[in-house]
């Protein structure tokens, strides 16, 4: 197997780990605060990181690569998880997650900037043509949605395919699962403290699904997902495997649709056929 078909594995791997982010985040804030929800997730999932550092004995990274992660961790640790938990007090994750369309686009723009890829024009067009059907979804919208809920998914975007592009970029020097567990370790004070400072008063209120729903997103979503995500990144490049995470929001709806009974309606599937026909041709004029 060549490197290439061995990141598109990977980061296929990541794609559906994520795909379960948004349905389980959703669930969670429900009886969790956002601020509470992601300071959590980052916390527990920065324990285990240093465990696995400390087991596997990996080197520090260098005065240089800092600054990358930090990038990372605002992206991906704080400002993704907390954005997209703060977007769910206002909209469906059925809704939220078709805005997963636009990521790839976003990841591509700053694997251009930030990691120097040179994808063809005709990979433009069609991940410019995917994130164009997500936009007019949203617009078509019009009152029935938030226009709150929709600009924090926005950002949310933004802040992650920033993330995603500088992680996959730092990757190929620390490896993938090195990069997220730095990351992590990184913010993982300021984490802890602020994971003390805004806990619930009680846990008596709090449901069954809303602990599994913090499970899910501080084990895979935070860490585990990374693991293959960077990886995938690192080893097929940035602009062509982020293309995969245009596949997401279909794994996303069926999983909102058959675990939280949301309404899944025809323009949604409509909408995620469209962005899967267009990353099998953005994948084609990749390189």
């Amino acid at each position: 197997m060549n490197k290439t078909t061995s990141g598109w594995i990977y980061g296929l791997a990541g794609v559906l780990i994520f795909s379960g982010s948004l349905p389980a985040t959703r669930v969670a804030v429900m009886d969790f605060d956002p601020v509470f929800l992601t300071v959590a997730r980052a916390a527990i999932a920065g324990v285990l990181a240093l465990c696995l550092l400390f087991a596997f004995r990996e080197k520090r990274p260098v005065r240089g690569d800092i600054v990358s992660l930090i990038i990372v961790a605002l992206g991906c640790v704080v400002g993704f998880p907390l954005l997209t938990a703060l977007a769910l007090r206002h909209v469906t994750s059925a809704h939220s997650i078709v805005f997963i369309g636009l990521l790839p686009l976003a990841t591509a723009i700053f694997g251009v900037l930030r990691g120097g890829e040179r994808p063809r024009l005709a990979f433009w067009v069609f991940s410019a043509a995917g994130s164009a059907i997500v936009c007019s979804y949203a617009l078509a919208q019009g009152i029935s949605a938030s226009p709150a809920g929709d600009l924090l998914m926005l950002a949310a975007i933004l802040v992650c395919g920033l993330g995603y592009a500088e992680g996959a970029v730092l990757s190929r020097r620390l490896g993938g699962w090195q990069v997220i567990s730095w990351a992590l370790v990184l913010s993982l004070p300021a984490m802890i403290a602020l994971s003390f400072a805004t806990m619930p008063q009680t846990i008596g209120g709090i449901g069954e699904p809303a602990w599994i729903g913090l499970v899910y997103v501080s084990l895979f979503s935070m860490l585990i997902g990374f693991i293959f995500w960077y990886r995938g990144l690192a080893q097929g490049g940035i602009a062509a495997v982020g293309q995969l995470q245009l596949l997401q929001p279909f794994f996303g709806l069926a999983l909102a649709a058959t675990l939280l009974k949301e309404n899944v309606s025809w323009s949604m599937f409509a909408v995620t056929l469209g962005v899967v026909a267009c990353v099998m041709g953005a994948k084609k004029f990749a390189r």
